[in-house]
C-alpha cells in the first residue's frame, strides 16, 4: 500500500469508533486467522471491533484465540446487521468481490462505512474505499502482517495475534510447499514463532483433531480417485449419499484434494463434492507448476482463485459435471507436456 493511502488509514483508525471485519462465506484458515488476528490488533489500540462471518466454519479452527466472541450472521442476523449498520470502517479480508459475502452481501452494500479491502485473489472488484491487493502474496495473513508492518506496529504483535496469522499462512501455503511460499513467507513465520506461535501445537490442532467418521470419509475419497495419465490429472467425488454415509461435517473435505497431486506424474488435481441444499456441486482445483486452474475454474466453471489453487461449481448433476471436465482436458495440451 502506498504511503499516501497508509497515513490515510492512520487518520480513519484514529476516529473510528466501531468497526467490523468480515471474511469470505465458508471461511477457511487464512480468513478466520486474518480476521482474529486483525481483530486482536485492533483491540489492542482501542477499538471496538467485532468479527461477523457469513456462516460456520470448521471445527479445527475453531480453537482460535477469539474464537468465542465471532458473530456468525445466518445465526446471528439481527446483532449482526445492527453492527454493520453501526460501523464507520469494515474490514474485508480475503476476499475481493462483495458477492463472496454471500446473505451479507446486501447489507455491505447498503453499509455507508469505509471500507478496507486486504487480499491476495486475483482481480479484484473496486467495492473498497482502500484496496490492499497483492496475487504473489502467500495468504491474507502475511498480507496483515505487512499492514501491521505499514503501520509501524510489528512490536507490538502479541502471541494470540502471531498464533493467528501462523495457522492462515500455514494453511493457504499447503503447510509452506505452495509455490506462493517465498522466502520473505518464512522470515515472517520466523518472526511469528519468535512472538509466540507454538508451530508443532498449532499444526496439531489444525491437522491432529479428526474423528474417525472423517478418516472413514477420507477412504471413500480415495476408493473414488480416477487418475487421468494422458493429461496428467486426477480427480476425486464425493456424493452427498456417501457424506452423509460418513456423517459428513463442516472442513472434513480440508485437504483431500491435495491426494491427487501427491501421485507421481499429476499436476492437475480436482475434487467434486455434491451439495444437494444448494444443488450444486462444489469443486476445488489444484495444481503444480505452470497449470493455472485459475483461468481453469473461471473459463469453465464459473471460479477462480489463485495460479495453483482455486475453486468453481457446476449446476449439472455429478455424473454429467465429470462428463463436461473430461471433456475440456483434451483443451489443455500443456498438461500433457
Amino acid at each position: 500500500m502506498i504511503e499516501q493511502a497508509i497515513l490515510e488509514i492512520t487518520a480513519e483508525l484514529s476516529q473510528a469508533k466501531n468497526i467490523v471485519i468480515v471474511p469470505h462465506k465458508g471461511p477457511d484458515g487464512d480468513a478466520m486467522g486474518s480476521t482474529l488476528a486483525l481483530m486482536h490488533f485492533l483491540r489492542n489500540k482501542g477499538h471496538k471491533v467485532h468479527v461477523i462471518t457469513p456462516n460456520d466454519y470448521p471445527k479445527f479452527l475453531k480453537w482460535l484465540p477469539g474464537n468465542d466472541e465471532v458473530i456468525i450472521y445466518e445465526k446471528d442476523k439481527s446483532k449482526a446487521e445492527n453492527l454493520i449498520n453501526e460501523a464507520d470502517l469494515v474490514f474485508a479480508l480475503d476476499f475481493n468481490h462483495l458477492d463472496r459475502s454471500g446473505d451479507m452481501q446486501e447489507i455491505l452494500t447498503a453499509s455507508e462505512a469505509v471500507f478496507i479491502m486486504i487480499d491476495h485473489h486475483r482481480e479484484p472488484s473496486d467495492f473498497a474505499n482502500y484496496t490492499y491487493s497483492d496475487a504473489e502474496m502467500s495468504s491474507t495473513c502475511e498480507m496483515v502482517y505487512h499492514f501491521i508492518d505499514k503501520l509501524r506496529a510489528v512490536p507490538k504483535i502479541t502471541s494470540e495475534i502471531a498464533t493467528c496469522l501462523y495457522v492462515g499462512i500455514m494453511t493457504d501455503t499447503g503447510s509452506f510447499r505452495f509455490s506462493a511460499t517465498s522466502a520473505k513467507t518464512h522470515r515472517v513465520i520466523a518472526d511469528l514463532i519468535d512472538k509466540g506461535a507454538v508451530n508443532y501445537e498449532i499444526h496439531n490442532n489444525v491437522f491432529d483433531t479428526f474423528n474417525e467418521s472423517r478418516l472413514q470419509l477420507l477412504g471413500t475419497a480415495l476408493q473414488n480417485l480416477r487418475v487421468k495419465p494422458e493429461y496428467k490429472t486426477a480427480y476425486i467425488s464425493l456424493t452427498q449419499e456417501e457424506l452423509d454415509k460418513n456423517n459428513f461435517q463442516k472442513g472434513d473435505t480440508e485437504g483431500f484434494v491435495n491426494y491427487g497431486l501427491s501421485i507421481e506424474g499429476v499436476v492437475f488435481a480436482v475434487i467434486f463434492i455434491e451439495n444437494k441444499q444448494e444443488e450444486i456441486i462444489k469443486i476445488s482445483f489444484r495444481s503444480k507448476g505452470e497449470f493455472n486452474v485459475n483461468k481453469f475454474a473461471r473459463t469453465h466453471f464459473g471460479g477462480g482463485g489463485h495460479n495453483n489453487a482455486a475453486g468453481g461449481k457446476s449446476d449439472l448433476s455429478m455424473e454429467n459435471t465429470i462428463v463436461k471436465f473430461n471433456s475440456i482436458l483434451p483443451e489443455y495440451k500443456e498438461l500433457q507436456k
